[in-house]
């Protein structure tokens, strides 16, 4: 089964008012229920993986702008460092997993040894499949620690992602946002989807499942990522529904 394919991309919400409205009533879920994380001394874990220009940014704005900036820890994850390469793959994300009570961001991830990392031969063959099971354990023994771990895949269409670099170019304002980087990525669309479909069947479990977000509207990407965090946080903590 083919889960991008499927996802359907048409999904829109209707007006600027209703998405004004729903954000801030999620904004506001999402503010109580991190004052409960605390009180409940556990912790919780957001990936956000998508193609290039999917608008994990956007979202994860939206995600923290009403939190108490003292209770969240956003990571971007970028290439390993010289020092970081001396250590095991997954040593730099265990040092970034949050204290009790916090909430972890990660705007990429350690799922990067099974998308880039495998499609640009920056890892082996056997380390990238062997990464599989390697993430699972980790993620699994976060579970396990009192972690809610959430993952999510921003997804776009080719077509829609071309008319963003598009913009982003003709834009001096977010001309830094597009970088050769991104056009040789998009050359490899159909290994990147490839590699994607891999992950999600692997590594996507009731305990860690894996969510693709329709990004093709950011508005409503970022009422349906928040929609799930607010639910997924409600149902882990065990928060009644009336409150």
């Amino acid at each position: 089964m083919n889960r991008l394919q499927q996802t359907d991309l048409s999904k829109r919400i209707s007006s600027k008012e209703e998405y004004k409205k729903e954000l801030k009533s999620l904004q506001m879920k999402l503010l109580r229920l991190q004052r409960n994380l605390i009180d409940q001394n556990k912790g919780c874990i957001l990936v956000f993986e998508g193609w290039d220009a999917a608008g994990k940014g956007g979202t994860i704005k939206r995600l923290t702008e009403g939190l108490d900036p003292r209770g969240i820890e956003v990571h971007a994850t970028a290439a390993p460092t010289q020092e970081e390469k001396k250590f095991p793959y997954l040593h730099r994300f265990w040092t970034r997993v949050p204290k009790y009570g916090k909430i972890g961001i990660f705007d990429r991830s350690w799922y990067g040894r099974v998308l880039v990392e495998r499609i640009e031969q920056f890892a082996t063959q056997e380390e990238w499949m062997r990464a599989y099971s390697e993430i699972n354990d980790f993620e699994e023994y976060l579970i396990n620690q009192d972690y809610l771990v959430l993952k999510f895949w921003i997804h776009i269409s080719k077509e829609e992602q071309l008319k963003r670099f598009k913009e982003r170019e003709n834009n001096p304002l977010k001309r830094w946002k597009i970088t050769d980087e991104d056009w040789r990525n998009r050359e490899k669309w159909e290994e990147y989807e490839e590699a994607v479909e891999e992950m999600l069947q692997k590594t996507s479990t009731d305990e860690k499942p894996w969510y693709i977000i329709s990004g093709e509207q950011k508005k409503y990407a970022r009422i349906e990522t928040l929609s799930v965090i607010v639910n997924s946080l409600e149902k882990f903590l065990e928060i009644p529904e009336h409150k």
